[in-house]
């Protein structure tokens, strides 16, 4: 009697779409689980290899799905999408992703534990509400100026437009002053959050090796840390600098090399630190003056920005090799 080899899982909130099949190809499973049935089937299969997309969950089935000893592999849905044979079902996704996780080519997403997954969710809080305070911020702004009081660029202005509520309508004074408080009280939370990350990146030896390299605060290194794979499934650094989607993006033909903007692949999150890590690296230079190395002659040929993208790729291949070789940052002597 044939077993089951193979099984493609299409993840949903409550319904779960399998599609299994033996070594030889022939479909032996091919049905819907609610959420409460999937372990207690995987219980009772031999141990098989699982293919699931990378989206909401996949982690923590794929954690669960591992501890009872089969073999996970997440894979990216847009490297799923081109084995799906027609129409939009779950049963020809799960198809497709049975399919998929077999390939040799096929590039696959490391699950990620817990405590990675914490991190995360520490960075990605911490990101919502700064973007929430740039809102409350701006709209503070707007209020205001509808009644003639504005403030100088920054956000550090914002806070002294509430020493001039008594120049709004009594009517306007309170929603207004309901958004300051608002603003108080996502400060207060930013900086609960931004303590905790300190305190991970304190219990990090990565991360505090992560750190040593100029442009990389505990910020960058503790989400670097969490969420990088093992380096060693890059074959070169320039691999890791494109997973982080910091690379030139070629669109070739007819022997024809064109290389245009970088492909903006990967974790934009981490890609918005190193770019904000490399802008804070030439405005440090623009201020202790030109020196005679690599940045400053890239300076003095290019736009600011496109410099910033550049040092900002220069910077992933050293964190690449710090990853590496479980070295600490070296820099190199320099000429004023």
């Amino acid at each position: 009697m044939s077993k089951l080899v193979t099984v493609g899982i299409d993840l949903a909130k409550s319904v779960f779409q399998i599609h299994g099949v033996d070594e030889s190809g022939r479909v032996l499973v091919r049905r819907q689980l609610r959420r409460s049935q999937l372990l207690a089937f995987f219980e009772k299969q031999p141990r098989c290899l699982i293919g699931m997309e990378a989206c909401g969950g996949a982690h923590d089935w794929g954690r669960r799905l591992q501890g009872l000893g089969h073999d996970v592999r997440l894979m990216p849905p847009s490297y799923v999408k081109p084995y799906v044979k027609r129409g939009k079902t779950d049963a020809a996704d799960a198809a497709a992703i049975c399919e998929a996780v077999t390939r040799p080519s096929m590039r696959f997403v490391a699950v990620k534990s817990e405590a990675c997954s914490s991190v995360l969710v520490l960075h990605r809080t911490r990101d919502l509400l700064v973007r929430q305070r740039t809102q409350i911020g701006n709209a503070i702004r707007a209020h205001m100026t509808e009644f003639g009081v504005i403030a100088a660029k920054g956000a550090q202005n914002v806070d002294r437009l509430r020493t001039q509520l008594h120049q709004l309508p009594e009517a306007a004074r309170l929603p207004v002053n309901l958004l300051f408080e608002q603003l108080v009280d996502t400060d207060t939370r930013i900086e609960r959050l931004t303590d905790e990350i300190e305190a991970t990146h304190a219990q990090s030896e990565t991360s505090q090796r992560l750190a040593t390299i100029p442009g990389v605060g505990k910020l960058s290194a503790t989400i670097i840390a969490a969420t990088t794979p093992d380096v060693g499934n890059f074959d070169c650094a320039r691999d890791y600098a494109a997973w982080l989607g910091l690379t030139p993006k070629p669109h070739s033909t007819g022997g024809k090399q064109r290389i245009g903007r970088i492909s903006k692949m990967g974790n934009r999150y981490i890609r918005r630190l190193l770019y904000l890590g490399a802008m804070s690296q030439i405005m440090v230079r623009s201020r202790c003056g030109p020196r005679q190395d690599w940045l400053s002659d890239l300076l003095a040929r290019k736009k600011t920005k496109v410099a910033a993208i550049a040092l900002a790729h220069r910077m992933a291949r050293t964190i690449f090799a710090v990853l590496r070789d479980g070295s600490r940052y070296q820099p190199q002597a320099t000429t004023a």
